[in-house]
């Protein structure tokens, strides 16, 4: 009698897409295919619309070109001569101004809104709040701008109408030195106050309710609950509010544009309308280009510092 050994099977051929190998690296391969078709629109737009115009920024700046002959290599003599621009620094003056005006004002608005609508009212009349004030936000800048600038004229004006009747002289907010800018402010105030009191808003709103009812308990008054508990809780919203705030004020164009012209002289005008008026009026690219870099760098200075003092004052929790 032979004696023969059991034959053992053989375990199956794993089949592609079932635990394989080769379907492990297929799906991965489509995987990393999806993210970068997703991810290739924004990069795209990125290298096309923001880092190839900084880069050519960058190059102009070191020219001398005013679009009619091929750019000739100057070196660093356009930035040398923003020193002696007297013009540049009074623009870059009232920017200064507008940024600072626009960072207390919006934020003091749009938070003193926020914590009206914060109250318990009614759904409807919250609804109604929100849309109302949000609305500003929705419209071009342009055509606020519009608006406001039959608000503001000096005969006709519904804003003088009411100085007027209270007793008051007529104000000339569009030609005047001193009220040009306070006409800019305004109008750049009124238009973003709507955006940053939706954000503090969605803020207050993951305040836990607890910690504040605590706080009645042991005896606090509102104001010691807002400064003490409230503040803290939202300064994540008032930090974003805060660096949206500066970026937009740095590059405040349009409504200056409509409202005064950057007048009268360039009492209200900005560092951005200079910019464009270097460029496209007088054709001094290159000088535009080294003043559009400077204003890059400022405005991301600012922002590395805002983000270097985060930590000393936001609450991570």
């Amino acid at each position: 009698m032979t004696l023969t050994a059991p034959k053992t099977a053989l375990p199956p051929a794993p089949l592609p897409g079932r635990g394989g190998r080769p379907g492990r690296q297929t799906a991965a391969r489509r995987e990393a295919l999806t993210g970068y078709l997703f991810t290739a629109p924004t990069v795209i737009g990125f290298l096309v619309f923001v880092l190839g115009p900084l880069v050519a920024a960058l190059y102009l700046s070191l020219t001398k070109y005013n679009i009619l002959t091929a750019p000739k290599f100057v070196g660093f003599d356009n930035y040398v001569r923003m020193f002696r621009d007297e013009r540049l620094a009074t623009t870059y003056g009232n920017t200064v101004l507008y940024v600072g005006a626009a960072v207390v004002l919006i934020n003091a608005f749009a938070l003193l809104f926020a914590v009206l609508i914060n109250q318990r009212l009614p759904r409807v009349l919250t609804y109604v709040f929100r849309s109302a004030y949000f609305f500003p936000y929705l419209v071009a800048l342009v055509y606020v701008s519009i608006i406001w600038q039959a608000l503001f004229q000096k005969d006709t004006g519904i804003l003088n109408y009411y100085i007027t009747a209270l007793g008051g002289e007529r104000i000339d907010w569009l030609n005047s030195s001193e009220f040009s800018k306070v006409s800019v402010i305004i109008v750049d105030t009124w238009r973003n106050v709507g955006f940053a009191m939706l954000i503090y808003v969605a803020a207050l709103q993951e305040v836990p309710k607890d910690m504040v009812e605590a706080a009645r308990m042991d005896g606090a008054n509102e104001w010691q609950i807002f400064r003490r508990i409230t503040l803290p809780m939202i300064s994540q919203a008032t930090f974003f509010n805060i660096t949206i705030t500066i970026i937009g004020a740095f590059q405040i164009y349009e409504s200056i544009i409509v409202l005064t012209r950057g007048g009268p002289g360039d009492a209200s005008r900005s560092v951005v309308m200079y910019i464009a008026e270097v460029a496209f009026n007088k054709f001094d690219m290159g000088y535009a280009s080294a003043i559009a870099v400077t204003l890059f760098l400022i405005i991301m200075l600012v922002t590395m510092a805002q983000f270097r003092l985060r930590k000393s004052w936001v609450n991570n929790e």
